[in-house]
């Protein structure tokens, strides 16, 4: 099971990286210490404090019928890390 599918590179979410909150998008059955677990051995971190939120998928129309079609919902994690310690992925160029 792929437990942390991708970041979430917005704005906002650029923002809380400089204060050591790293937002991704992860499995919907994923629980908070899977989450930690694979974040601290996959970018070499030291998590202190998860919160997960399900994003519940909207709707929108597409085509020439303007047919309504629902997005899957997701779930999101933001990872605090311990002070010091980068992401790299979340680093402006």
């Amino acid at each position: 099971m792929k437990t942390i599918i991708e970041p979430i590179i917005t704005e906002k979410s650029m923002n809380l990286a400089r204060e050591g909150k790293y937002t991704f998008i992860v499995a919907r059955s994923a629980k908070k210490k899977t989450i930690k677990r694979v974040t601290e051995k996959m970018f070499n971190v030291h998590v202190i404090r998860i919160s997960t939120t399900l994003i519940k998928g909207k709707s929108t129309r597409v085509g020439i019928k303007r047919a309504e079609v629902k997005n899957s919902p997701v779930k999101k994690a933001v990872v605090i890390v311990k002070e010091g310690e980068k992401i790299p992925l979340f680093e402006a160029q």
